[in-house]
């Protein structure tokens, strides 16, 4: 993409807008709070299996269980914009990640069914308004530096998954008992949300975007210049709308994508350890690496993202994204080893680490709808793919095999190669 960015010489900073320097503190105390939320629930991943079995639940059982969680973020995440309009962004992020640790640590302590259930009720409800928040918190910063910076914080995010993951990991292997491992995850995360709060950025949710309106799409860049900014609108003048038909039919399908991410995604947080331990045979601590796996992959594909839509177009790449997901665990499903299975895992993360920002960008610039509406609904739609996916494997699990309820992994693939045609095709221009 051409780059029109022209820099000048520095103006006096606007009254109350942040200083470089400031600006690079709320960056990095953001992508902490990203890191931290990433990280808190997957230290409960690992423990999954020795939880079934303790607790002696079928697959269904299970399922049902662990669909608590995207049932408390579906029904919380309306209560998100209130609480950021009232509380502010800053806030509500750090409160939510110190009450998120506290429903993982209720449910990797619970001792029946309905406590496990009511523990990741409350984690999904807390995660999803802390998701919410930090991503708006996150959009503040961006529009400070005037300039795209969202899709790191979501590569932090990946960064602490895999790191809450590999000390699930550890304190399964070395026999920590699930209340200390999970209690110290909590306070240490805890910790690290607090002390990021006074890095963020203060005043109204609304002052940021005042601000760039009034500066005429001025930025402070990390080296304390300026720049100018070219302005774009979301529709130009005399530019089709599509009908309604269409528009809901790319809106369904730009769910479609979104969800089938979810339900890779979900695949393998939920069902990948329960599946190399108890299908394949691996130790609960090589089982874990089912999931760390799939988001390391999905991690390296949002850091090369950006350039590869860039060159090829957000159709091509969802497509080969999709057919690898499909292809990839398709093989390891139909060729059962543990190696065989962790590479299967790390494919489909490869393959939807571009899926979810493509359907957002592709619903935001739907023509014919109010800004943010067409984001709202994939937002919220796509959270339904990790409410249905751990029963629907689970149900499948119990009348057949897990192996076969996994088998949900290449046709979500398949359905993304399918419903990637609403995508955009076109590429960035080099200078």
């Amino acid at each position: 993409m051409t780059d029109t960015t022209v820099a000048r010489p520095r103006p006096r900073p606007a009254r109350g807008a942040a200083a470089p320097r400031e600006l690079r503190r709320a960056r990095v105390a953001v992508a902490a709070l990203f890191f931290t939320n990433g990280a808190i629930f997957a230290n409960l991943f690992p423990e999954y299996p020795a939880i079934k079995a303790e607790l002696g639940l079928s697959n269904a059982q299970y399922g049902l269980a662990i669909a608590a969680f995207p049932t408390g973020a579906l029904v919380a995440g309306l209560a998100a914009g209130v609480l950021i309009r009232r509380l502010r962004s800053s806030r509500v992020a750090v409160v939510g990640t110190i009450l998120t640790g506290v429903g993982v640590l209720a449910a990797g302590s619970s001792s029946t069914w309905t406590m496990l259930a009511v523990g990741l009720l409350l984690a999904g409800a807390m995660d999803a308004i802390t998701d919410v928040a930090q991503n708006a918190h996150g959009l503040r910063v961006q529009r400070r530096y005037g300039r795209s910076i969202l899709n790191s914080f979501h590569a932090v995010w990946s960064i602490g998954a895999v790191t809450g993951g590999l000390m699930g990991a550890g304190a399964v292997a070395i026999g920590m008992s699930r209340g200390l491992h999970l209690g110290l995850s909590a306070l240490v995360f805890a910790a690290v949300a607090l002390s990021c709060y006074r890095f963020l950025l203060p005043g109204p949710e609304d002052a940021d975007r005042v601000a760039a309106a009034s500066g005429a799409g001025e930025a402070v860049s990390d080296t304390g210049t300026t720049s100018v900014a070219p302005v774009t609108d979301r529709a130009t003048p005399g530019s089709r709308v599509p009908g309604l038909l269409v528009r809901v039919g790319t809106l369904a399908a730009l769910v479609l994508i979104a969800a089938s991410g979810a339900v890779v995604e979900d695949s393998g947080s939920t069902w990948a350890a329960v599946y190399l331990s108890q299908s394949l045979g691996a130790p609960l601590s090589l089982a874990a690496f089912g999931f760390v796996a799939l988001t390391g992959a999905q991690f390296v594909g949002r850091l090369v993202g950006d350039r590869v839509v860039d060159r090829f177009g957000q159709r091509a790449v969802a497509r080969t994204g999709g057919a690898l997901a499909a292809v990839g665990m398709g093989l390891a499903l139909a060729f059962p080893t543990v190696p065989g299975t962790i590479a299967g895992f790390a494919a489909a993360g490869l393959g939807i680490a571009t899926l979810v920002p493509a359907a957002m960008h592709g619903a935001d610039e739907l023509p014919g709808l109010r800004p943010g509406t067409g984001l709202a609904v994939v937002s919220w739609l796509m959270r339904i793919g990790f409410l249905l996916s751990p029963p629907l494997v689970g149900l499948v699990a119990d009348h057949s095999s897990l192996r076969a309820g996994l088998l949900v992994v290449p046709a979500a693939g398949l359905v993304v190669v399918l419903a990637s045609q609403v995508l955009d095709t076109r590429r960035a221009l080099r200078a």
